[in-house]
């Protein structure tokens, strides 16, 4: 609706514009160019090559303006630039608006077939600070949950485990209000808008600390679902665990539901040696292959065909600079997964080059037959 286009406008102009205006400048440059396989029955089926090569480059600039006192405008534009020799990748695309983003702030001035550049203002928000919280009105990410691999609480900004190319998550266009209840405890009230009005979400999240103990409840409309969660995160003994879950059902039909939940620890063995484990049921998904909704995840409407995953991983440092990453992570009904190999150097104080690779397994049809193996080289500037 035309209302929410002109919030921003109306908030900024606001503000008086003589007012004494203080600039932060950072931001990073990734350089990633990719190796990828296809499986030959895919690759005949869908008219695919059964190799290619891509190069991915992200410029994300971030200037946050300070105005007046407990008031701040954060950006983050991103350039990002896509190469590739082949016309074959059902997951890699250029960046486009999200069910989540009111307004279009994505274009591509150059979209050619194997080349194209997009430019995204990826966060773009007002921020109030007040003796008891802040309200925030903009795109900007809301960070809800606990897990490190899955976050079934995150209803704005999910990612999938195995887009290892994707570095930030998406923004959201939304008013968010934080309302400081004590110390480690607080409510978050959020409204995301939609054009079509009756289609917008909102929700709650109250979080505080229990013995030690971060505990948060959630719940609100989403997608047209009612939804309620809640997440936690602590130590046992000396290992770190943490889990979170939501009850999800249609509107319309409330027998149309489904749980989604993770449970996950984490433990440093010695000062070199980190290991991580987490598991994940996605109610929403499907326990036989023949019925996995490939074209939901193709459209990033889900992340994940199947309902029962196991991940692990382990960080081992070989020296202070240096540090490699062995990860696993299974689709536990259909067999299918990655292995994942990640090195990461640290060659100055802002840059930071990186190899990796991610190997798949699987019969035929299952989750991760889909995915192409990838070889990878990753170098990272931050300003």
């Amino acid at each position: 609706m035309r209302i929410y286009r002109n919030i921003f406008l109306m908030v900024f102009l606001s503000y008086n514009i003589y007012a004494q205006v203080e600039t932060d400048f950072s931001g990073y440059v990734v350089n990633l160019p990719i190796y990828q396989t296809n499986n030959k029955t895919l690759a005949k089926a869908f008219g695919f090559d059964e190799s290619q090569f891509l190069n991915l480059t992200r410029v994300r600039l971030r200037p946050t303006f300070h105005i007046r006192e407990n008031t701040r405008i954060n950006i983050e534009y991103e350039i990002t630039s896509i190469y590739i020799n082949s016309e074959n990748s059902f997951f890699l695309n250029t960046p486009k608006k999200s069910s989540h983003q009111l307004l279009n702030l994505t274009w591509t001035p150059v979209n050619e077939k194997d080349f194209s550049v997009t430019h995204c203002i990826d966060r773009l928000s007002i921020r109030q600070g007040f003796d008891w919280g802040n309200i925030e009105i903009g795109r900007q990410r809301v960070q809800w949950g606990s897990g490190r691999i899955w976050n079934p609480t995150d209803l704005f900004n999910p990612i999938n485990p195995a887009t290892f190319y994707k570095i930030e998550k998406d923004g959201a266009d939304i008013i968010s209000l934080n309302y400081v209840l004590g110390n480690f405890t607080d409510t978050d009230l959020v409204f995301n808008p939609n054009e079509n009005f009756k289609n917008s979400n909102y929700g709650f999240r109250f979080r505080t600390n229990y013995n030690e103990y971060d505990i948060s409840i959630m719940g609100g409309r989403f997608d047209n679902r009612i939804v309620t969660g809640l997440d936690f995160a602590g130590n046992l003994f000396d290992a770190g665990v943490r889990g979170e879950g939501i009850f999800s059902a249609d509107e319309n039909d409330f027998k149309n539901n489904f749980v989604k939940f993770i449970l996950g620890a984490d433990y440093q063995f010695t000062p070199e040696l980190y290991g991580v484990v987490e598991y994940h049921f996605n109610g929403e998904g499907k326990k036989d292959k023949n019925n996995y909704e490939l074209l939901r995840l193709v459209n990033n409407e889900i992340i994940n065909l199947g309902q029962n995953y196991l991940y692990e991983g382990i960080t081992y440092q070989f020296h202070p600079l240096l540090y490699c990453t062995f990860s696993n992570n299974t689709n536990l009904n259909d067999g299918s997964g990655y292995f994942g190999i990640l090195t990461n150097y640290s060659l100055t104080e802002n840059i930071y080059l990186n190899a990796g690779t991610l190997i798949l397994y699987g019969g035929e049809f299952t989750e991760y037959w889909y995915y192409s193996k990838s070889f990878y080289f990753q170098g990272e500037f931050y300003f």
